[in-house]
């Protein structure tokens, strides 16, 4: 990863090679060409004013291309950038390429600027472009990517008149491949606050963006300030019109990674371009199998690319955060904590009326049987309403479903000496083919369960029923659950009608009907 200091080191040497190296004609006294404001063409001898030559800038700072990125040649987007710079060295090409002159303006000087008007006649003049919007789409291509950029503007576009441009160093230009972090852009917008320059003041966006980071690293807020400082600090020991271009520049770069509401960002990755280039490296196809040759080398890639759909989220966050918050909203009614019962709380207090109310009273309280509607295994999770979906199950004739199931969860509780004996009884009475109470399960399970007591086999475990139990509950919850709710039971439990049962001793062996 390529960080800010690392920038700031290279740009330094960018700056010292444009000194010593002769750029511009007027580091070594000649006559500079420059325009004024109007656009006469004038000569000027003095020394202090730098030309900066976009050209002189491709070929000293070209080898910094494979040094931060040594896999480039990889990514999706390579073929697309190198026939974009093609074209930026082309336009950069001295003689034959784009006009790039020093502006004269009222008491100051823009150094290396081109207009559009004479970019958009370069496109047509030299590239196979007869169209003129053909052309400004070209031209805004080339922007949008931060090849070139408006000296004045945050949103990178080209128009067909004199609006001043300037062509974007090597180093920043996305072939490189930059991916630079928050905490950059934090000491970029840190940086642009010290400078008291109109031309560098914030953008209300850029203002909003640099609030919501201050908050996002308040701990390390000092960190980022001090590096702001400290680049400041040797910005300002820069030459004047030097300074002025690279603030350009950086600027141009953070509006390409972090652009303005409304823009396109192109730096993000086309998630299509990606898959097909990473399943083409890993070796699918005739091609990837001539290309890898090598089967450890081709495992152990596909093994990396795997582990790599392992770790990526597979739902938003936010959907997350939903559910989180609906089901928060649906149980708050129910935590005595959060929503005063109608009794005293006997959690804060020494006032057992609560328990008491709920122990006497003759009625099914309303929250109670509200709740039995939310999933089956609060249905089940409470005597009362376990006693009603039974009584519901028995009239469908499919009370052995919930009868198989209570008995695995009666089984888990069982000493480990109990549960063979526990496991034959449950295939005798639920599994057999000639069982008391059959129950419908697949083939599958059915042959695992027969697996665990058939002769010779080991000692089974308490969890040896799990796939049947598991396979019987989802037939409870997406059938007769979503029926008992739309039954006339729980209606009548729902609207106060129905009274509690109490378990009455029967001692003559009647059949009482409740």
């Amino acid at each position: 990863m390529v960080t800010k200091k690392s920038v700031d080191i290279e740009k330094e040497k960018l700056a010292k090679n444009m000194h010593s190296g002769g750029i511009g004609a007027g580091a070594s006294g000649l006559p500079t060409k420059s325009s004024s404001a109007g656009g006469t063409n004038t000569t000027s001898t003095s020394s202090a004013v730098v030309s900066f030559s976009p050209s002189t800038m491709a070929n000293s700072s070209s080898h910094m291309v494979q040094q931060i990125l040594p896999h480039g040649q990889d990514a999706p987007n390579i073929l697309v950038y190198k026939k974009m710079e093609a074209i930026v060295e082309r336009m950069q090409t001295e003689g034959s390429g784009v006009s790039v002159r020093t502006v004269k303006a009222f008491m100051s000087k823009v150094p290396s600027v081109f207009t559009g008007a004479d970019l958009i006649q370069w496109i047509m003049g030299n590239l196979t472009v007869d169209d003129i919007s053909e052309a400004l789409h070209l031209a805004h291509l080339l922007a949008s990517h931060g090849y070139l950029f408006p000296i004045d503007d945050h949103q990178l576009t080209v128009r067909n008149d004199g609006t001043f441009y300037r062509f974007q160093t090597p180093y920043f230009w996305p072939s490189n491949f930059w991916e630079p972090e928050n905490t950059d852009y934090a000491i970029y917008l840190c940086k642009r606050t010290m400078q008291n320059k109109t031309r560098l003041e914030l953008a209300d966006y850029e203002a909003e963006n640099l609030a919501k980071l201050q908050k996002m690293f308040s701990r390390k807020w000092e960190f980022i300030f001090m590096q702001a400082e400290a680049q400041s600090k040797v910005d300002k020991k820069r030459d004047k019109l030097e300074r002025k271009v690279l603030d350009s520049q950086e600027r141009a770069f953070w509006d390409v990674h972090r652009p303005m509401p409304g823009c396109v960002n192109t730096t993000e990755m086309d998630i299509k371009k990606a898959y097909r280039k990473g399943a083409s490296s890993l070796g699918s196809g005739s091609a990837g199998t001539a290309a890898h040759s090598n089967p450890a080398e081709t495992m152990a890639k596909t093994i990396a690319l795997l582990k790599q759909k392992l770790d990526r989220r597979t739902i938003k966050v936010s959907k997350v955060a939903e559910s989180y918050i609906s089901y928060y909203e649906q149980y708050s009614e129910f935590d005595y904590f959060l929503s005063p019962p109608d009794h005293p709380n006997p959690w804060h207090t020494d006032n057992t009326e609560f328990w008491d109310a709920e122990k006497l009273g003759k009625d099914i309280p309303m929250k109670r049987v509200k709740r039995w509607g939310f999933s089956l295994r609060e249905l089940l999770n409470d005597p009362i309403g376990r006693e009603q979906f039974t009584k519901f199950l028995d009239k469908e004739f499919s009370g052995e479903n919930l009868k198989f199931w209570e008995a695995i969860q009666d089984m888990k509780a069982l000493p480990q000496s109990q549960i063979k004996e526990a496991a034959q009884a449950i295939w005798n009475e639920y599994l057999a083919p000639d069982a008391a109470c059959p129950v419908n399960i697949d083939s599958k399970s059915l042959e695992l369960a027969r697996e665990v007591v058939k002769e010779g086999a080991a000692q089974p475990s308490r969890w040896c029923f799990d796939v049947a139990a598991d396979h019987v509950f989802y037939l409870m919850k997406s059938d007769s659950y979503s029926r008992f709710l739309r039954s006339d039971l729980y209606k009548d439990c729902l609207n106060g009608s129905k009274k509690k049962v109490k378990s009455i001793p029967n001692l003559f062996g009647v059949k009482l009907n409740y």
